[in-house]
């Protein structure tokens, strides 16, 4: 196969990776927290050797996630948190510290807020969120401040990667940050409340429909160019 063709195949590659990202997205629209990502395309340009001359192709590694905050829906439950602005609640899991935006925790048999898979949730100095079982009410103030029977007992943190860039999706609404994490301020904790998927699945059907109709162009380039080159071949074996 020719430059063209090859060009056309990692046009369909790219493409290929972005229909994957319209899935994934499609499939998480009711996922507690999930961040719609979308693949970012480079371009690779490869100078051929020959005046004036240059090889280009697309490339689609990378994927951007975004940020936008996603709708709060009031539950009432006393461990439903959700974070009104920037950062995340940060998890201790079995592969290592992880973000999440999903704020939906229960205390376990020691009296820790876990998730419901039982990831720790950890607090501003990272160490576990703690509630006594004898505890008869538990409040959070917006700034994070947790509060059993009236006094203040723990503090919950609002975490972010220390490379806004470094952020790797383990699971659903889960990313792990290679380059480690800082706590912030300026996130509001709201109590009795979860964020629900940032995915407008309007856009996401629309943006899924126009991958297609290029990956087929794709396609049909691709047909072209190779009965071009059939064509030629059988000219010159006459």
């Amino acid at each position: 196969m020719d430059s063209p063709g090859y060009i056309a195949l990692t046009r369909q590659s790219g493409l290929m990776r972005e229909l994957n990202s319209v899935a994934l997205n499609i499939a998480n629209i009711s996922t507690t927290g999930y961040r719609r990502e979308v693949p970012i395309f480079a371009e690779f340009v490869k100078d051929t050797g020959q005046p004036f001359d240059s090889l280009s192709m697309t490339n689609a590694d990378v994927r951007n996630i975004n940020q936008e905050q996603g709708p709060l829906t009031q539950t009432k439950g006393t461990f439903d948190f959700a974070i009104e602005g920037e950062g995340y609640f940060l998890l201790e899991t079995p592969e290592g510290q992880m973000l999440s935006r999903a704020g939906s925790f229960t205390p376990n048999a020691d009296g820790e807020l876990v998730a419901p898979d039982g990831a720790r949730l950890l607090d501003g100095a990272g160490a576990p969120v703690f509630v006594p079982a004898d505890a008869t009410s538990v409040s959070v103030a917006a700034d994070g401040t947790l509060s059993v029977d009236g006094q203040p007992f723990a503090q919950l943190g609002v975490w972010a990667p220390n490379d806004p860039t470094d952020l790797g999706r383990r699971a659903g609404s889960r990313f792990m940050a290679e380059n480690g994490v800082q706590a912030i301020e300026g996130g509001v904790i709201l109590q009795g409340y979860l964020e629900g998927s940032n995915v407008d699945p309007i856009s996401e059907i629309s943006r899924m429909i126009e991958v297609q109709h290029a990956y087929e162009q794709a396609q049909k380039f691709i047909d072209k160019e190779d009965e071009r080159i059939r064509a030629v071949i059988r000219t010159l074996g006459r």
